[in-house]
């Protein structure tokens, strides 16, 4: 019997590989130890063709492979520097997954500043990169029937995000416009390629908080498009989305991300966002106080059963019913590896259901939106 062809992992300390062709797919593997670089060929040399070379060895990465996965210590200067000196290669692969040993939002955000399409935070875990790597099943009305467009915006956005939760926990300087700058190419994104093609390309590559922000961005976006608001509407709408969540920079990864359901000390945690956003936001001359208002409200209700204020009726505006509307949509279409992605379709009949909480005119005006765009 034909023996299979595989590229094997070296764990040698020089980060040598030894290499063979093979039809399985191939995964490049980046480490600062040889413990590490082991640890994740172990994991993933039964499914994929897998090479591997420590951080501190010269690059041999000499064909585009459809993964590469990093695992490294990114408080690390010469780290940082050693994935940086790859960045042209690492952009050529289809999925850019950092398994990081520390639950902290700054070294999240250093991984998507280094162009990561998935970040993976605490101890290895077998599942969950094996889940990673592994297309996610797209229900077929989500299914872009043209090849998948470049991701600047995506990466353009996932990187702002990034950069706006590492403001809020190292205290450091707010780039707004650039913010700004990464919802207007969303929205042009959206504009030419429509929004399934965005949610598509955003659940495959993207989880957690990161995922709902560009979830919910590129939704209100198509939302406000087809209500046919104007370009300054459109520019707020857009800016609040991107903003909508910054307080959640202060809160745990491991609240934030748990599979499964918080308990009510969690739940009290999580609901402090809006105005530990408004907060962080008040006091920065370029945040309009329609933003402002965005990232306090988004969780208000009609009925007044919404938090933090427990505003009703009048007192809420249209960019925030607007937003709350996506925002939920968003939430339930979210692509997690520990449930099932909700199809469209229901996600909107839940919307439906929320009778007294949701504008019932808009959210029959999301209907298109949520079904057929």
């Amino acid at each position: 019997m034909q023996k299979a062809r595989t590229i094997t992992s070296s764990v040698k300390g020089d980060g040598g590989i030894r290499a063979a062709p093979s039809a399985r797919p191939f995964v490049h593997v980046l480490a600062d130890s040889s413990d590490k670089l082991s640890g994740i060929c172990s994991i993933l040399e039964q499914q994929f063709i897998v090479a591997g070379e420590r951080l501190d060895a010269e690059a041999k990465l000499s064909q585009v492979p459809y993964a590469i996965v990093i695992r490294a210590e990114l408080r690390d200067v010469d780290n940082i520097s050693a994935i940086k000196k790859r960045s042209a290669r690492l952009a050529k692969a289809t999925k850019r997954i950092f398994v990081i040993e520390q639950t902290s939002h700054v070294c999240v955000s250093q991984a998507y500043a280094l162009g990561a399409t998935l970040v993976l935070p605490g101890p290895l875990n077998r599942i969950k990169l094996l889940a990673a790597l592994a297309e996610p099943a797209e229900p077929a009305a989500d299914s872009a029937s043209r090849p998948t467009q470049p991701d600047n915006a995506v990466e353009t956005a996932a990187t702002a995000i990034a950069s706006m939760f590492t403001a809020v926990t190292m205290g450091e300087p707010l780039d707004v416009d650039g913010t700004k700058d990464a919802g207007r190419k969303i929205a042009e994104r959206i504009t030419e390629h429509g929004l399934s093609e965005w949610l598509t390309t955003v659940r495959r590559h993207h989880e957690g908080t990161y995922q709902h922000c560009l979830l919910v961005t590129g939704v209100a976006i198509d939302f406000g498009l087809s209500l046919g608001v104007g370009r300054a509407d459109l520019e707020r709408l857009y800016s609040a989305a991107m903003f909508h969540d910054i307080g959640k920079a202060q809160i745990p990864l491991a609240i934030l991300d748990k599979p499964g359901r918080l308990d009510d000390v969690e739940r009290a945690m999580i609901e402090t966002h809006p105005v530990a956003g408004y907060d962080f936001l008040k006091d920065h001359e370029k945040i309009s106080p329609e933003i402002l208002d965005a990232v306090r409200h988004h969780h208000e209700y009609l009925d007044g059963s919404g938090y933090p204020d427990g505003l009703a009726g009048g007192s809420i505006n249209d960019i925030v019913r607007i937003l709350t509307i996506s925002d939920i949509f968003a939430a339930l279409i979210e692509h997690r590896h520990y449930k099932p992605t909700m199809p469209r379709n229901e996600a909107y009949d839940v919307l439906c259901g929320m009778t007294e909480k949701l504008e019932k005119a808009l959210v029959a005006s999301f209907r298109d939106v949520a079904l057929s765009r």
